[in-house]
């Protein structure tokens, strides 16, 4: 069902679309940003919990958050010093963290631009399919960029995201999706959640979150997740900021795997995420800070955590990352699915 939702500051027309399932979800996506506003997984006892972060208006979206829902690209994470180079040539890109570029820059990110978007369903479920043209230069990167992505919720719970995109320059591309969880239905804190990460190596980073191009063992220390840990636990262990860092996926090609798990007692609900990416970003949500959001719930420090499958952060710098290059005539392609379970 699609709705109007509101207009950009230039006046293009937002809409909503409202998705329910056989299996009990409910999903509302707005075209601004292709960004997940409410997802509704039915909980242990069948009741119904919004377990992602958002707000209700077009206002909130518009102005500065912490990228709640959305499509982030053309490159996800950070950029070290805004810049990379392609065949000698040195390509500087917006700068919109402590010097760096983070989630694609600032207007024409892809959290920011309205994506165009046609529903469609079959007998598995409801989909959305969407589509942005990104032009050459657009926050410094080069290339026309032609991008879909689709968003399908299928009747057995399972939200799954396609990316592909191609280009007529070659280009640095990393997709994801930003959606922060809460299985308390956002009405408080992420530490009586329990997080599993499938990887047995991070890339650990400098005092601007870019990485050092190094690959260190989990084991041992807080950033171990092989095996179920309190998130509340772990923050503590590991200091007042908690978690952003990268994972270093076990997986010796891009077939779809496990990723990770999360599960929260009280709701029974436990997430399996799934994807071809090499790597998985796990963020806690500290920079969330007195938000005023949906529902008039106000968000503060830890109220969601992000895993966003992905490549790595500053790949286009750092040789020895599996490469983020698309060239004219390659396809950029991309897979996740999010599967809810409750018991």
């Amino acid at each position: 069902m699609k709705s109007a939702f509101g207009k950009t500051k230039e006046g293009t027309d937002v809409f909503k679309y409202i998705i329910k399932t056989k299996g009990g979800l409910n999903a509302s996506v707005i075209s601004y940003g292709g960004t997940v506003t409410s997802l509704k997984i039915p909980d242990k006892n069948g009741n119904l919990v919004d377990v992602v972060l958002g707000f209700d208006n077009i206002e909130q979206y518009l102005g500065p958050h912490p990228y709640f829902g959305g499509i982030i690209g053309r490159y996800c994470n950070r950029i070290a010093n805004g810049c990379f180079k392609i065949d000698d040539k040195v390509y500087n890109l917006t700068k919109n963290n402590n010097g760096n570029t983070l989630h694609g820059g600032e207007e024409k990110a892809f959290h920011r631009v309205v994506w165009n978007i046609q529903e469609f369903e079959n007998e598995e479920g409801i989909g959305l399919n969407m589509s942005h043209a990104s032009n050459d230069n657009d926050e410094g990167f080069p290339g026309n960029l032609n991008t879909k992505v689709t968003y399908f919720f299928s009747h057995n719970n399972e939200f799954k995201i396609t990316y592909s995109a191609k280009t007529d320059k070659p280009t640095h591309v990393n997709l994801t999706h930003h959606s922060y969880f809460n299985f308390n239905g956002c009405k408080k804190n992420i530490y009586n959640h329990d997080v599993m990460i499938n990887a047995n190596k991070y890339t650990p980073v400098n005092k601007n979150l870019i990485p050092t191009g190094e690959l260190l063992d989990v084991k041992n220390t807080p950033f171990d997740f092989l095996t179920f840990k309190n998130i509340g636990d772990q923050i503590n262990a590991i200091g007042e900021t908690g978690f952003d860092n990268n994972y270093v996926l076990n997986k010796h090609n891009l077939d779809l795997t496990l990723a990770a798990k999360v599960k929260e007692h009280n709701s029974g609900i436990t997430l399996e995420i799934y994807s071809t990416e090499p790597g998985i970003q796990f963020y806690t949500g500290y920079f969330i800070d007195k938000i005023k959001a949906k529902n008039d719930i106000k968000y503060d420090k830890f109220y969601g955590l992000a895993l966003e499958p992905q490549h790595f952060p500053d790949s286009p710098n750092i040789k020895s990352f599996p490469s983020t290059l698309l060239k004219p005539g390659e396809e950029y392609n991309s897979q996740t699915i999010y599967r809810f379970l409750a018991d």
